[in-house]
């Protein structure tokens, strides 16, 4: 099943994802642009879900991760991007965009 890929926006309209894809040197950004579109085909095999959110791992360089949630059936919201060795302090973050978001949304 294909899907919709939208990043989450902060109340200000700021995207934590833009401002971290927009900071990776061109060959990670190609990585990382390769992942969306499978996702986007529906594959989220690499996708490791926990705490309301997916991390999808990429095996690549210092070991990219792209953090997600599911809203509905067919979106999935980009929360930001980070590699192994900041894992953790990402997951948190993630996990903190997403439950805002839940909020600002009324669920």
């Amino acid at each position: 099943m294909p899907y919709t890929l939208v990043e989450i926006l902060l109340e200000d309209g700021s995207s934590p994802y833009a401002d971290w894809f927009n900071a990776l040197d061109p060959l990670a950004a190609a990585k990382i642009t390769v992942a969306k579109l499978r996702m986007e085909q529906g594959n989220l095999s690499s996708v490791k879900w926990f705490s309301g959110i997916g991390e999808f791992k990429i095996d690549w360089g210092p070991g990219y991760r792209i953090y997600l949630a599911q809203d509905g059936l067919t979106i999935i919201m980009l929360l930001g991007g980070g590699t192994k060795k900041h894992q953790q302090k990402d997951i948190d973050r993630a996990i903190q965009l997403w439950e805002s978001y839940k909020r600002r949304k009324g669920k």
